[in-house]
């Protein structure tokens, strides 16, 4: 036996390996977080849009076609700005996070800023959606030194947002749970543009999708989390969605893999995991 394969914990039913399907909903808030003026360049701003006018519905359309519960990252502006979209991931059975109010960006240097952006991303999807999240995913994975006090004074069970292990862990001296991500299993980074914001070549759907299953089936071999990060003004349009389709059947079709929403592995951590040798 490789001694990668020793001593490593295991997941419901046996699995070696977790996965969880998280979609950041961002709409237009990824773009006015980045610069407030784009509210007037109806360009950059309708590709927030079609996240919530088409993405959205079509991918809870795949989800529901394939069986599978995902975790929905919803900053607060957005459950504001798109109720109806918002609602029907509710009421579709999915997983709602939190995701700051605006997609703001923490900053060590403006700590009161964090607590009022976190505060009101949380009233908001009480207000708008009657959900209290269990979850956070910091906008862009940027945590500063109060971040986590944050998520632990209110009650929540994980944080999604660093990449420092292969596996989930409890954080010292708390119970707040972290479910690790990666870059390279983000779809922002190969399909996400614009001229001025997001200058980079956009990549092939079959060669990124690929190497997302390429990255669960090396997940698989060597134990872990598998923790895909999407959003749905990215991977919502037609030949990615296709793609994407192919990964979701790819990940049922697999033995030894417990897919699952973040609420659950967490739990699950918490309960039973963190306990297991690594």
């Amino acid at each position: 036996m490789p001694a990668y394969e020793q001593h490593q914990p295991v997941f419901p039913g046996g699995a070696r390996c977790a996965a969880c399907l998280t979609f950041d909903f961002d709409a237009e808030s990824g773009w006015l977080s980045r610069d407030p003026s784009v509210k007037d360049r109806p360009g950059v701003i309708s590709q927030g849009v079609y996240g919530a006018r088409v993405a959205v519905p079509r991918i809870l359309e795949l989800l529901d076609a394939e069986q599978l519960r995902a975790t929905f990252f919803i900053p607060g502006w957005v459950a504001e700005r798109h109720p109806k979209p918002s609602e029907m991931i509710r009421d579709a059975g999915h997983e709602i996070g939190h995701h700051g109010y605006l997609h703001e960006r923490n900053r060590p240097e403006d700590p009161d800023q964090e607590r009022w952006n976190f505060a009101r991303g949380i009233e908001a999807l009480r207000e708008v959606l009657d959900v209290r999240p269990l979850g956070y995913r910091s906008p862009g994975w940027d945590l500063t030194p109060i971040t986590l006090d944050l998520v632990r004074d209110a009650g929540m069970l994980y944080s999604s947002n660093l990449m420092d292990d292969a596996w989930p862990y409890v954080h010292p001296g708390t119970s707040v749970v972290e479910l690790p991500v990666q870059w390279s299993v983000d779809d922002a980074p190969f399909f996400m543009f614009h001229p001025t914001y997001a200058n980079r070549t956009i990549q092939i759907p079959e060669l990124v999708y690929g190497a997302f299953r390429d990255e669960l089936a090396a997940v698989h071999e060597w134990g872990g989390l598998f923790n895909l990060t999407m959003h749905p003004q990215v991977s919502g349009h037609p030949a990615r969605l296709n793609e994407l389709r192919g990964l979701m059947r790819a990940l049922k079709s697999m033995d030894g893999v417990w897919i699952a929403t973040c609420e659950e592995i967490a739990r699950f951590w918490l309960e039973t995991g963190s306990k297991l040798a690594r």
